[in-house]
């Protein structure tokens, strides 16, 4: 799993959608707290209702850890200063080497001491095949929180500054027949802003040049699957999709959440 030590947190933490993915048990928090930024704003990583029991082992390290379970941006978990207080690693930041050697965990957590040495970015990435973009944001932020499942799938990109939408693309090779259509996958999942849904919309250029519509194009906001794009060809020839091509546009739209 991919994990930080924040010294700067006042909690641990661990991700919702982790959480979920891997049927962590949560329990209901006795109440609900929220979680604020240095600034003072609140983070869009909160509210916090639920916390969570986990056994966790680093190499021989062994404990049941306890976390906040929270919307965390890029991370797995936040391992923050109640674990720092609780186990009193010495850490050096220049190696990224961690050393277990506290009274209390050679009493309960291990057998002797332990070294351990943190993992490079990249490589924690490439084994999670998980990682979600950006970082973590205050409620005025209203960019889209996206999640690679695939190392080799393509972030939101944005071509203009002011542009409504922003580029999905594909993560498959695909051809899409003339009066028909084909279901494109992107490796990639959202978390729309609060108050909003995305919606799919077609590519100018595709639709004009080529006659390529898109299907079925509204994300609820609970979605937390793979986005896959049903493209529709209208033309009278056959569509060849790239891995790598830009192939819709993703528009985070505001939606009034009422009963009828």
């Amino acid at each position: 799993m991919n994990a930080m030590i924040d010294s700067g947190a006042t909690k641990d933490f661990i991700d919702q959608g982790f959480c979920s993915k891997y049927n962590i048990r949560t329990t209901q928090a006795k109440t609900t707290r929220e979680v604020y930024l240095a600034d003072g704003q609140p983070s869009a990583m909160g509210p916090i209702t639920h916390t969570a029991k986990v056994p966790m082992d680093i190499s021989s390290h062994r404990e049941l850890a306890t976390f906040q379970v929270a919307k965390l941006a890029n991370l797995e978990v936040i391992l923050g200063m109640p674990w720092l207080k609780q186990h009193s690693p010495r850490i050096d930041w220049g190696v990224g080497k961690i050393i277990f050697e506290s009274e209390g965990c050679m009493t309960w957590c291990l057998k002797e001491s332990l070294t351990v040495y943190a993992i490079p970015e990249d490589e924690a990435r490439e084994e999670n095949l998980t990682v979600e973009f950006g970082a973590t944001q205050s409620k005025k932020d209203q960019r889209i929180q996206v999640r690679l499942l695939d190392p080799q799938a393509k972030l939101l990109t944005r071509g203009l500054a002011k542009a409504a939408g922003q580029d999905l693309y594909a993560n498959e090779e695909r051809t899409i027949p003339a009066r028909g259509q084909e279901v494109v996958t992107t490796g990639i999942s959202i978390t729309p802003p609060q108050g909003t849904y995305g919606r799919i919309a077609p590519r100018s250029g595709m639709a004009v040049k080529h006659q390529i519509s898109v299907n079925a194009g509204v994300i609820d906001s609970d979605y937390t699957s793979e986005i896959k794009v049903v493209l529709a060809n209208m033309s009278k020839q056959d569509y060849q999709i790239q891995k790598g091509d830009r192939i819709t546009q993703l528009i985070a739209e505001k939606i009034v959440e009422s009963d009828c």
